[in-house]
């Protein structure tokens, strides 16, 4: 479940690291001197000159899975739901960025994967936001970095795929969003609903709450203004919003605030809140989390399956000792019924029966050898502990304190017992592995058929920062087991 553990002193040094790095960057920014690497304008135009020579639209079929990304979109294909639309994301190798513009066709029946090329796509990006309606994907937003990472832009455009031609159509409509990205769009009966997001303006960040519709049968947008008094989520990215009947909710999302002291440093904030927005009256209520909900976290991806809404993954930074932090990258999955607005984990059949049959096993293996063989401790033992290092070390210590060294030969204090713990082993091995997508943020996130797709994302390994080409399934009606589909790279950064 991602990195849990960290040497006294090193979540700081990280820490100092990376706002050494940021000042850094800062500063280099303001000062306006670019190298080509950063010139976002000259990077975007030839782009654009090559997006010229297209002519006509070039399908790719059977290719090689796409690279590593993260901030992706994928949207199943309304038309044929074993099919699904991904597009756009960003790759990070720990020395340059690389966004992508390109579209991919991925059919879950045959595990063929399509490359699409076509005239008059849009530039590269990530962040952004699909909805699918009809026979068409609509994209808005995003944001483009450059390799350095010295410059930003967000986009404010708005295409239109056609998925029967792959054709695609910019809309050049009045009264649109302003440019940003991390804002999140989701599909209301004919209308298109988007909320929130920021915008990086070299010298700050701009957080955004505001509410826009698009009518899919007038092709207008209208922004939604909050009457006086009224309630209203505050400025956020990253969040979810996804819809059930006649309700739209709002859940959690991510924002910086400046502090009040003289230092003028910013303050990143974890939103937990949950809201729900009315379309007949556009009129916000805070929703009151009940039963089981997950702990505030960043970076999580959810879609909604028949009555329930899905939340995967994210991150939490927890301060231990001080000084120290412990980044956790969660693979938890939890559910959110959405006609009685309970929170709750969902745990796979496939789990629950391996957990059994640990149970028996450590009931069947004697005080001694619960103590020597790591295969006699329940799932819960482990996922009690601490520290997984140092569970190593007191396993480790108690295999030495039954073991003693005569002539270089190792021999245990009770030899009757060795048998014993050999055969807990071998019953051990032959159990099942539980198959789980590893921890993770920014993964894509979709359901198609009762079957919902996770793709990419990235998480951490110590310092170092790994983007995900992996591609899990998980059959919703059985929750048995995940399935992996495509197996994961590690791509580390250095």
């Amino acid at each position: 479940m991602g990195k849990k553990t960290k040497k006294p002193g090193k979540g700081k040094e990280k820490t100092e690291r990376k706002t050494a790095r940021a000042e850094e960057k800062k500063a280099r920014r303001e000062t306006k001197k670019l190298s080509p690497e950063d010139d976002i304008d000259a990077i975007l135009l030839s782009i654009q000159k090559e997006e010229a020579k297209k002519k006509e639209v070039h399908v790719d079929d059977n290719v090689p899975a796409p690279s590593p990304r993260s901030n992706c979109s994928l949207t199943v294909n309304p038309l044929k739901e074993t099919e699904l639309i991904l597009y756009g994301g960003e790759f990070y190798n720990g020395n340059k960025t690389f966004v992508y513009g390109d579209l991919y066709r991925y059919d879950v029946e045959k595990l063929e994967w399509k490359l699409v090329s076509s005239p008059n796509s849009p530039p590269p990006r990530s962040a952004h936001q699909a909805v699918a309606w009809k026979n068409y994907v609509y994209i808005f937003g995003g944001e483009f970095t450059s390799p350095n990472q010295e410059r930003f832009h967000h986009y404010k455009d708005f295409w239109m795929l056609d998925l029967k031609t792959n054709q695609w159509e910019q809309l050049n409509l009045k009264g649109c969003p302003s440019p940003r990205s991390g804002h999140r769009m989701v599909l209301y009966k004919h209308k298109i609903i988007l909320f929130g997001g920021f915008y990086d303006t070299l010298r700050e960040v701009r957080y955004y709450n505001d509410l826009f519709v698009f009518d899919l049968d007038q092709f207008k947008w209208q922004e939604i203004k909050p009457k006086p008094g009224a309630m209203w989520p505050t400025a956020r990215s990253g969040f979810q919003l996804f819809v059930y009947q006649d309700d739209i909710f709002l859940y959690g999302g991510y924002s910086k605030e400046v502090s009040s002291d003289k230092s003028n440093s910013e303050k990143g904030i974890v939103h937990s809140d949950m809201w729900s927005l009315d379309p007949k009256t556009w009129e916000w209520n805070k929703v009151k989390k009940s039963g089981m909900p997950p702990g505030p976290r960043a970076g999580f991806s959810m879609c909604v399956h028949k009555r329930r809404a899905l939340l995967f993954g994210g991150v939490v930074d927890i301060e231990v000792e001080g000084d120290v932090m412990m980044s956790l990258f969660l693979n938890e999955l939890y559910g959110f019924q959405l006609d009685t607005n309970r929170w709750y984990p969902l745990e796979l059949r496939k789990e629950k029966s391996t957990k059994d049959k640990l149970k028996k096993i450590e009931q069947n293996c004697p005080d001694d050898v619960n103590k020597i063989n790591p295969a006699c401790t329940t799932r819960e033992e482990t996922e009690e502990s601490e520290d997984e290092e140092n569970n190593i070390d007191d396993i480790s210590k108690n295999i030495a304190s039954n073991m003693s060294i005569d002539d270089g030969e190792t021999l245990t204090k009770s030899e009757g017992k060795a048998e014993e713990s050999s055969a807990k082993l071998d019953i051990q091995s032959s159990l099942p592995e539980v198959v789980k997508p590893c921890g993770r943020i920014n993964a894509c996130m979709a359901v198609g058929r009762d079957t919902l797709y996770i793709y990419g994302g990235m998480m951490e390994i110590k310092d170092q920062e790994i983007t995900l080409d992996d591609l899990y399934s998980l059959n919703l009606s059985k929750l048995d087991e995940w399935k992996c589909i495509i197996p994961v790279c590690y791509f580390f950064s250095s």
